[in-house]
């Protein structure tokens, strides 16, 4: 299984450049239930490869003019206080057991696997619409500031939780709350989802031990994957490939969920 764990951290990196994003909600899937990762390390090793890759993907768009240094500021800071403070103090503060109801013990792991599984559901719900593609026109950027700050705690403390990039929450904030167009949401989002990923991830250093060879081989699995699928982007139309790997991540969600809530004997040792 770690075999096939391998080989689908390459394919996570493909689809990332494939498809422009997405391809980082499936991290975590496939530490837990292929590689026997425990969930909350999970959250926290998914931290730093949906990080890493989102930073290698950050330099062709910068090159292409299509990074807002200015918005990802903005919009980052908030962000990276948030799942700082999430993965330092109010991880480690949830108990590992929070309620059984007969023989069920609802624990911390289930609980960030059904929240993770609830992302993958949003996520894949934004990727069949296919609505990614609408512009905004407009001559000056403006910055709607209290909303920006609150979309940013808010995709921090949900990064913090689940470890997973936000990228379905991010660009939209962006078009819409920062004006800016699509393109350039895309590749800004990029770097905000790289600051904030790996700036929380320092905040497990005194929480865990990293197994850092399973971490670096699978972030450099993934890295290599975005340049496949970067490479593959240039003769594949992805937004045709975006609506099936949506529907894909919806199954995906709902058997996590079903996996988790009712079938708990089976799942990853927590």
């Amino acid at each position: 299984m770690i075999i096939v764990g391998y080989i689908a951290s390459l394919i996570i990196g493909i689809s990332l450049g494939l498809i422009g994003g997405g391809g980082s909600i499936l991290t975590v899937p496939v530490l837990v239930y292929l590689m026997g990762v425990d969930p909350v390390m999970a959250t926290a090793y998914s931290l730093f490869i949906v990080g890493a890759t989102s930073l290698a993907g950050v330099f062709p768009k910068y090159k292409q003019g299509l990074v807002n240094l200015k918005t990802a500021l903005i919009f980052g800071t908030p962000a990276i206080f948030a799942v700082f403070l999430t993965r330092k103090f109010i991880l480690p503060a949830i108990p590992d057991e929070l309620f059984s109801v007969g023989n069920f013990v609802f624990t911390k792991a289930i609980l960030l696997m059904v929240l993770f599984a609830v992302l993958m559901v949003f996520a894949s719900a934004s990727m069949i619409r296919g609505k990614e593609e609408e512009e905004v026109k407009t001559t000056k950027q403006v910055f709607d500031y209290p909303l920006i700050f609150i979309e940013g705690i808010v995709v921090g403390i949900l990064t913090g939780l689940v470890g997973a990039g936000g990228g379905f929450l991010i660009i939209p904030a962006l078009v819409i709350l920062s004006k800016l167009p699509m393109k350039q949401a895309v590749g800004t989002s990029l770097l905000i989802i790289a600051a904030k990923s790996l700036i929380g991830f320092t905040g497990d250093l005194g929480n865990f031990i990293i197994d850092w060879k399973l971490m670096l081989t699978v972030t450099g699995l993934a890295i290599v994957g975005v340049v496949i699928g970067n490479w593959m982007s240039k003769k594949v139309d992805g937004t045709k490939l975006k609506k099936g790997f949506g529907w894909f991540v919806l199954a995906m969600g709902i058997y996590i969920l079903i996996k988790e809530l009712f079938f708990q004997t089976s799942a990853a040792p927590h």
